[in-house]
């Protein structure tokens, strides 16, 4: 189960003393932490409720919170937000001797009051604080998830909301995504503004979400193998001006035409999409997406082998040009550019 399923769980009355989110995704992380506010019904008007952003609070305050009887209920709940000091993080906001008071309390805390911890980043297991939230704390961790969880929690998030969609169009959302849980949530939004509840489609994908760096660059590649210098020289204007480095598109690039090249070599020894997607797997030492197989077979079906292997070599050698200083990264990414089209 995921941690937002879990959190989706929760309300004042089950409560934990003690409850702990963490975790390195942080667009997870932020959309669990607004469940989780949900959930308790968080109010700041509400006098049984105190939220502290451990970043600007006095900790003599929080103390004092934490260590005070509620005045008007039977309890409280206390919430400790941006406590980076439990995490690996090299950032601190409490001293030594804050730390050691926080730790105290944790031993001996106070029944009336249920304390929340939010620490985005990734638990540092050394300190001794954390080895006390470990024992007694609910621990929810914004981790990224496996493919076939988030494929099953927004299969189920697509009925609550009222959308259907064909196999096809639920695959490119999730490519198009990037296979990230926050993202793929924001692309829903989008769709439910731009569409409301119903049929999603293939066309409603491609028009409403916008298009990704892999996608913007999977063009420039395009583009280049196409002879169509004007609009690779414009579609990396853009993205140079969007602050990408020609390191990283040549990265990408790289990438993209490695896999071309694989599915051609595969589909060439007779092998089915399948085989491919099993082979790549084992190769990569991750599991491929069957679509990304699909899409890379389509879009180099009539690219020769020897223009593919030219362009490989072209970037490898660009790349090993700019990192060694030969030239201006710019001029020498042109250049890269102009031999591929050629």
């Amino acid at each position: 189960m995921l941690a937002i399923e879990a959190v989706e769980t929760l309300n004042r009355d089950n409560l934990p003393a003690l409850t702990v989110l963490t975790g390195d995704d942080l667009g997870q992380f932020t959309q669990i932490k607004d469940c989780l506010l949900q959930k308790i019904a968080y109010d700041p008007s509400d006098l049984t409720q105190t939220y502290f952003d451990v970043r600007e609070a006095n900790f003599d305050e929080i103390s004092m919170d934490l260590e005070s009887l509620p005045f008007f209920a039977d309890g409280k709940i206390v919430i400790l937000d941006q406590l980076l000091d439990v995490t690996t993080a090299k950032k601190r906001f409490l001293s030594d001797v804050q730390l050691a008071r926080l730790e105290a309390y944790l031993e001996a805390p106070v029944d009336t009051t249920k304390l929340i911890v939010l620490a985005p980043g990734k638990l540092d297991s050394k300190r001794r604080i954390v080895k006390l939230l470990k024992r007694d704390a609910l621990i929810f961790e914004a981790a990224e998830p496996k493919e076939a969880e988030l494929r099953a929690y927004y299969h189920k998030a697509l009925q609550k909301m009222g959308f259907t969609m064909e196999s096809s169009s639920f695959e490119r959302l999730l490519v198009k995504s990037n296979f990230d849980f926050s993202q793929i949530g924001q692309n829903l939004a989008l769709l439910m503004a731009y569409k409301g509840p119903g049929q999603i489609t293939l066309e409603d994908i491609e028009v409403v979400i916008p298009k990704s760096l892999q996608d913007n660059i999977f063009d420039l590649t395009q583009t280049a193998l196409k002879g169509q210098m004007e609009m690779a020289r414009q579609l990396v204007k853009d993205l140079t001006l969007q602050g990408e480095d020609e390191i990283k598109l040549i990265a990408i690039m790289l990438n993209q035409l490695r896999l071309f090249v694989q599915v051609k070599i595969l589909q060439d020894q007779g092998k089915t999409e399948t085989q491919m997607v099993s082979l790549l797997s084992d190769v990569l030492g991750r599991k491929v997406n069957p679509y990304q197989v699909k899409y890379a077979l389509r879009d180099s079906r009539h690219l020769p082998m020897s223009k593919l292997q030219k362009a490989l070599l072209t970037l490898i050698e660009t790349d090993y040009q700019i990192k060694t200083g030969l030239n201006d990264k710019a001029y020498l990414f042109e250049i890269a550019l102009l031999k591929i089209a050629s």
